[in-house]
């Protein structure tokens, strides 16, 4: 078998990762090799492989659907917004400089086609399958000429495209049928159907829909996948979603204490990895929520500083909504901060940038004892480590080099009495170090919690990807979706006018 996929979708956020990851793991219970690929991704969550390169976070946990480690091949291209206009360019894992939208899609997009096509191609000699994600809507008629994710990607590597929609948000039939109409005679023979996410009802219902959809055309329905909780896992970006307000999805399991932990996280701009926090939801009785004004910290346990992509600029907008003086306070006060990677360079004296806001000398709020300067090459590791007698795992990523110089020393950063801030993301998945950490948390603050004793973070993302494997399994045609993967986009699909504009 050397086979294929391009899972597209008609809008961004219609479920394409994780569609991406049950295909992958219904797939590798069927004892078939697989490896995902996403050309090019535009996220600010993004992971660190074994030999040091940066991908998207989406890629690394369909990696783990796959049950293989996550590599460079797997994302040749992840853009990392630094604003409105402009992203960092990393290639291969390595950042390669700053684009603006119009320079990336005026010629150098284009020129990475070949790269992303060698990478996919060494993958697919590899793999018994390669499964795809596209990016955005493949329909983008603004930018089909350069386009190297979706059917720029399908059409040179001869990938058959399964669209998927999100029927919750409405107009899915519209959608699909739209999709495939705005697209040219060439790529439209590639687009072999469609798979309907987040269904709530009663099928049959929907039947009638799927029927005509046919009918006008010529293109199956792959599966009608029903709505789930809690299944967003790593989702690439926090950009274009607010998380103000938000609460991330904690364990319906009652707490083993006699309190809950409350978690304020600031939602600062450019948050990056905001999943870093994902850890401490998925214990029984810890509640997170996502954060922008001071009054929210008040009956916060502890309260965390994300990282960010814009170390200056977050550092500047707490200041401007109050919240950098409320965790003065609060760090005075000995009650519970955590600062990770942009968030533990807030919380230092100084920063001295000449790379990312090229703002020169910064104070920062002066609660850890930490002096940052930002070097043009960006630190890439996978360190490990011990914290409060526990074995820690992390990732590092980022351009900020902090010099420390007091506190107790915490992973690669220091502690203040209860202000802790470190570079590593991840370490909250080490089971052992989060319950001491929360243990700390909630005598600090004054709770009867106590962390359940067998919460276990891998076991319980491995059941995530089960559950994503099932709904593939369960109710999606997996004998067509085979053949599928296997022989490519059916002959004969009709062409839908209008078709992409000259």
């Amino acid at each position: 078998m050397n086979g294929g996929l391009l899972v597209a979708g008609t809008t961004s956020d219609a479920g394409k990762s994780v569609v991406t990851a049950g295909i992958c793991r219904w797939l590798v219970r069927q004892g078939v090799k697989v490896a995902p690929f996403k050309a090019q991704n535009m996220s600010l969550n993004s992971f660190v492989t074994r030999e040091g390169a940066e991908i998207g976070r989406a890629q690394a946990m369909q990696a783990q659907a796959c049950r293989v480690e996550p590599t460079a091949l797997m994302n040749p291209v992840l853009l990392k917004p630094g604003g409105e206009q402009s992203s960092q360019v990393v290639l291969l894992g390595k950042p390669v400089g700053e684009l603006s939208a119009r320079g990336y899609h005026g010629g150098r997009q284009q020129r990475l086609l070949g790269t992303v096509l060698d990478c996919l191609a060494e993958l697919r000699g590899t793999y018994d399958a390669v499964i795809c994600e596209g990016a955005g809507s493949p329909a983008e008629i603004n930018l089909r000429r350069t386009d190297i994710v979706n059917m720029g990607i399908a059409r040179n590597a001869r990938l058959p495209v399964l669209v998927v929609g999100d029927i919750d948000r409405g107009g899915v039939f519209a959608s699909f049928f739209g999709t495939v109409a705005l697209l040219s005679p060439e790529d439209q023979e590639l687009v072999a159907g469609f798979l309907v996410n987040k269904f709530r009802g009663d099928v049959g219902l929907l039947e009638p829909g799927l029927d005509m959809l046919r009918d006008l055309t010529g293109r199956r329905t792959y599966g009608v996948l029903p709505f789930r909780h809690g299944l967003g896992i790593d989702e690439e970006d926090g950009m274009g979603v607010s998380l103000r307000g938000a609460v991330r999805e904690s364990s319906v399991t009652p707490p083993v204490g006699e309190d809950v932990l409350r978690v304020a996280v600031c939602a600062i701009p450019l948050m990056s990895n905001f999943t870093d926090v994902d850890a401490l939801a998925a214990e029984p009785g810890v509640v997170v929520r996502f954060v922008d004004r001071p009054e929210e910290l008040a009956d916060a346990d502890l309260v965390v500083v994300p990282g960010t992509r814009g170390t200056v600029r977050a550092l500047e907008w707490l200041r401007e909504r109050g919240l950098a003086d409320a965790l003065v306070r609060r760090a005075a006060q000995g009650r519970p901060v955590l600062g990770i990677c942009g968030g533990f360079q807030i919380l230092g004296e100084h920063i001295e940038d000449d790379v990312e806001s090229r703002r020169g000398h910064v104070d920062g709020l002066g609660v850890l004892p930490v002096r940052v300067r930002f070097a043009r090459e960006k630190t890439l590791t996978r360190p490990s480590g011990e914290a409060l007698g526990e074995r820690v795992d992390g990732y590092e990523i980022h351009h900020g080099v902090a010099a420390i110089e007091g506190g107790e020393p915490f992973l690669d950063g220091c502690r203040v009495g209860q202000t802790w801030g470190t570079h590593w993301h991840g370490s909250l998945e080490s089971d052992g170090f989060r319950r001491a950490f929360l243990r700390e948390v909630a005598a600090a603050a004054g709770r009867r919690f106590v962390p359940a004793p067998d919460t276990s973070f891998a076991a319980l993302r491995e059941e995530q990807l089960d559950r994503l494997g099932d709904l593939i399994e369960q109710h999606a045609d997996t004998d067509a979706l085979w053949r599928l993967i296997e022989s490519g986009a059916p002959q004969g699909l009709p062409f839908i006018p209008p078709g992409a504009p000259a």
